[in-house]
């Protein structure tokens, strides 16, 4: 759950208008970060014409104001480029592995917000499971290059893909899918929507956006990564147990019609091993609830 731990501003401007104007616009947003940043400000002002500029961030009209928070580029793009201050305070937060955003209104660019997100206990371990099962991990975001590389190196991943838009995400995954990977993606926001889709195997948290849960082919209901290695364990538990039901339902079979051909099965022994083969079937899958 990420949380604003610093606001850096322009000269002259002040921290209470920044965060009223930032809060109020990044509360239409289901994005963690915007989360973050809403729930500090606690802006009760007036959004209109929201829209959400794909992977750069959102913009919209607050009290009179038109309100840009995202990336430098979605500011760049209306002219709205960081003072040398904000630059370096945005480089200084990011090489702390932070995620930086700006903030920028009627054609000057404002401040830089800084959230953090603290690492799940569970994570690292939820990595090294998914490497015993034989997968190779990647880190997929559009955050910050220097922030994935902190947060690969907290869990355990070598191989980061970062600063990457929506689009971009989708066609990492293609590349991998043309060089015959299966590939399987974990998200939970609306940026992983698309990629969940193309992915061989989509999986959303269940505590993500509602975006990324209808994208998906499977929801994770807690927000805890080991349940994707759980699932993906219980997945190959149960495609083991359909081919081992099947080989002996056609084992039977195969073994007993050419001696009920031949006259050589009395029809109640037949029909005994017709209900044993049943019962193996079924007493075959029960052994599934012990799945832990």
């Amino acid at each position: 759950k990420m949380t604003l731990v610093a606001v850096h501003l322009a000269e002259g401007q002040d921290r209470e208008e920044v965060l009223r104007l930032a809060g109020a616009l990044e509360h239409a947003s289901e994005h963690p970060i915007a989360q973050a940043i809403a729930r500090a400000a606690q802006s009760d002002a007036t959004v209109e014409d929201f829209a959400n500029v794909e992977g750069l961030g959102v913009q919209g009209i607050v009290d009179g104001h038109a309100v840009l928070v995202g990336r430098p580029k979605l500011l760049a793009e209306w002219s709205q480029h960081l003072p040398v201050e904000l630059e370096r305070k945005l480089a200084e937060e990011q090489a702390k592995g932070r995620t930086a955003v700006a903030v920028g209104w009627d054609g000057q660019a404002r401040a830089v917000l800084v959230v953090a997100d603290v690492i799940k206990p569970t994570s690292r371990q939820a990595i090294e499971q998914l490497r015993a099962l034989g997968l190779r991990p990647v880190l997929l975001t559009g955050d910050n290059e220097a922030v994935a590389r902190t947060v690969a190196a907290e869990v355990g991943i070598e191989e980061v893909i970062a600063e990457v838009l929506p689009a971009d995400k989708v066609e990492v995954v293609k590349k991998l899918q043309a060089e015959g990977r299966v590939v399987a993606m974990v998200g939970d926001g609306v940026n992983d929507a698309a990629a969940l889709a193309q992915a061989d195997l989509g999986l959303a948290m269940g505590t993500g956006t509602d975006a990324a849960i209808e994208a998906s082919d499977l929801t994770l209901v807690r927000g805890d990564l080991r349940v994707a290695a759980d699932a993906l364990r219980l997945s190959r538990r149960t495609l083991k147990t359909i081919k081992g039901n099947l080989f002996w339902a056609f084992a039977y079979n195969v073994a007993a019609l050419p001696l009920a051909a031949l006259g050589l099965l009395n029809p109640m022994i037949a029909g005994a091993a017709m209900a044993f083969s049943s019962v193996f079937v079924v007493s075959n899958s029960l052994r599934l609830r012990r799945f832990k």
